[in-house]
């Protein structure tokens, strides 16, 4: 197994939204910089006030609201069920989509990929006690959602996230037991 990256949510840089109406915290990406060149990308963005989303032409984007009441999405003018705290909603990136905040400022977490390089995988879990999963995924994020998340992968290697901080274990090539306790998001993420 290779060895994990902890990111700190102290650490993530935060760059202007393609359209200039927000801006957004990058978490991790496979590669490139900016808006062009990766293949996958996970973000925080705050959204102030209703509006149009920035448009990604050939990518897929999974979108969740980590804090607010939460928003209504418009996407080519039809409109979605309400995304709630820690719903996910994709749509096509090249979609025109605005928001309608359901009662004020939120923060939402985004996973873009380009579906004609990657598999992606996306689930939240909420886990009390101890919640056993596997995966062969050759990437796999643990976000934290909680104050406190504990990740264990293997009998070897054991994290404690804190809220928004998010584990990257890159170049999996087995079967990988993960056990996780408190509120996050698991991305799995392959090359097609």
């Amino acid at each position: 197994m290779s060895q994990p990256v902890v990111l700190r949510a102290v650490d993530y840089p935060r760059m202007p939204w393609k359209n200039g109406g927000g801006s957004t915290e990058e978490i991790t990406r496979d590669a490139g910089e900016g808006l062009v060149g990766f293949g996958w990308r996970l973000s925080i963005a705050d959204i102030g006030e209703s509006g149009g989303f920035s448009r990604f032409e050939g990518y897929q984007r999974i979108i969740s609201v980590l804090q607010g009441a939460g928003m209504n999405l418009q996407v080519d003018g039809a409109s979605t069920r309400a995304l709630l705290p820690f719903d996910a909603y994709a749509f096509k990136g090249e979609s025109t989509v605005s928001c309608t905040l359901i009662d004020g400022p939120i923060r939402d977490f985004n996973l873009i990929y380009a579906p004609q390089r990657y598999a992606a995988r996306l689930q939240w879990l909420d886990a009390t006690v101890p919640q056993r999963l596997f995966s062969s995924a050759q990437t796999v994020l643990v976000f934290s959602a909680g104050e406190q998340v504990h990740v264990g992968l293997g009998n070897t290697c054991h994290e404690h996230l804190g809220r928004y901080d998010c584990l990257q274990l890159s170049g999996n090539r087995e079967l990988l037991e993960i056990t996780l306790t408190g509120l996050c998001c698991v991305i799995e993420l392959s090359a097609v």
